[in-house]
């Protein structure tokens, strides 16, 4: 991962500095990258089921994945999900903080909690207690959905000011505890007010940050309302980890997760695919051939760039600083590589010629050292 550090002339903030934890093995704050997460909506409690979709989504590039906890059944598998993935494992806890000892006590690797909402200070202290002494960082969580009633009388309502009230309220909790390996996330489902929210915090503290809109909803708002306000963040140089919340497969939180990295430049993961919406001089079926494309893309982490292109014409011109990019024309289509033309096939070939291609050239870039995520 490269830092922001030659970016600046596109106004994009150096790192905000940050307190360093460890989930596992993964780094969060100071100098370490931007951290990819995601979560499980599976039943925990169905170990092949939960297994099978974190080994998709490692696959796809999430570095972090929490699981559910809503009874004692799923805080014990916990130990054989651990087992049987290769990536740290954060266990989300509520209201019952024995479930959280339970988690911790089965390796989880990390804990999400609300303090508050734990039955007091007495119990909120034993799960303290336990993470201290197996070394399991905190990521108080604080959403707008769920504030303090006294917070909520005196603010009257979920704004920025009152949920970074809560957060620093809660992170006081631990901390008073004698324990600091924390991380704090301040979510909305308001993208605007999850940006004060975030930019309020962070002047305040320097406890790494997760950043997420919660609830954002389905693939095209949710992503969009997701990319305005974790991007808005990351540009000024706020949050150490990530979380696009999707009503989706959570392999789709991962892939725009990185989307948002990438065109922040702040990580890159896989292909970047640049293609054109089409007009009328596109005499050839783009679109479903695009969508292939970004779907055998998925499975790539080496960062190339590929171009889908509507036309003959205009496609090498327009997407020269590609490493490798198609455009259709009438029965036929080029393949070309920084806008030269090598190959030229027959529309019904086009496909599979131009993905041996995309094979060869990642082929090339890992043999001269290309790394995954930097």
């Amino acid at each position: 991962m490269r830092r922001m550090n030659n970016t600046n002339k596109y106004n994009i903030s150096s790192r905000r500095p940050t307190r360093v934890i460890r989930v596992g093995n993964v780094p969060i704050g100071g100098e370490h990258p931007v951290v990819v997460q995601s979560m499980t909506n599976t039943d925990t409690r169905d170990l092949n089921a939960t297994v099978a979709q974190i080994h998709g989504l490692e696959d796809v590039g999430c570095e972090i994945i929490r699981v559910a906890v809503p009874d004692m059944e799923a805080a014990r598998v916990i130990s054989s999900i651990v087992k049987a993935i290769s990536i740290p494992l954060i266990a989300d806890i509520h209201f019952d903080w024995r479930l959280a000892v339970a988690a911790m006590e089965a390796g989880a690797h990390g804990l999400r909690i609300n303090p508050g909402n734990l039955g007091g200070k007495d119990r909120l202290s034993r799960v303290v207690k336990c993470a201290r002494d197996l070394g399991v960082p905190i990521r108080v969580g604080v959403n707008a959905g769920s504030l303090e009633k006294d917070i909520l009388a005196r603010y009257g309502g979920p704004v920025p000011e009152a949920l970074v009230e809560s957060a620093l309220r809660n992170v006081g909790y631990i901390t008073d505890m004698g324990y600091d390996a924390l991380k704090v996330s301040i979510k909305s489902s308001d993208a605007l007010a999850t940006i004060r929210s975030y930019e309020l915090f962070s002047e305040k503290s320097d406890f790494p940050l997760h950043l997420g809109v919660t609830e954002a909803g389905g693939l095209i708002p949710g992503t969009v309302k997701s990319s305005i306000a974790l991007g808005i963040l990351l540009s000024r140089g706020i949050g150490d980890t990530l979380r696009v919340s999707l009503t989706r497969d959570p392999r789709e939180e991962v892939r725009v997760a990185y989307e948002i990295l990438r065109a922040l430049r702040i990580r890159q993961r896989g292909p970047e695919i640049i293609s054109c919406p089409t007009c009328g001089r596109c005499e050839i079926d783009l679109f479903p051939l695009a969508e292939e494309i970004e779907r055998r893309a998925q499975a790539i982490d080496t960062p190339i760039k590929l171009a889908v292109m509507g036309c003959v014409v205009n496609g090498p011109g327009e997407a020269r600083e590609a490493d490798l990019g198609l455009a259709g024309g009438k029965g036929v289509g080029i393949i070309f590589r920084h806008g030269k033309i090598v190959r030229k096939v027959r529309e019904k070939d086009l496909l599979q010629t131009f993905w041996d291609e995309v094979e060869n050239l990642v082929r090339e870039r890992k043999e001269k050292g290309d790394k995954r995520a930097v």
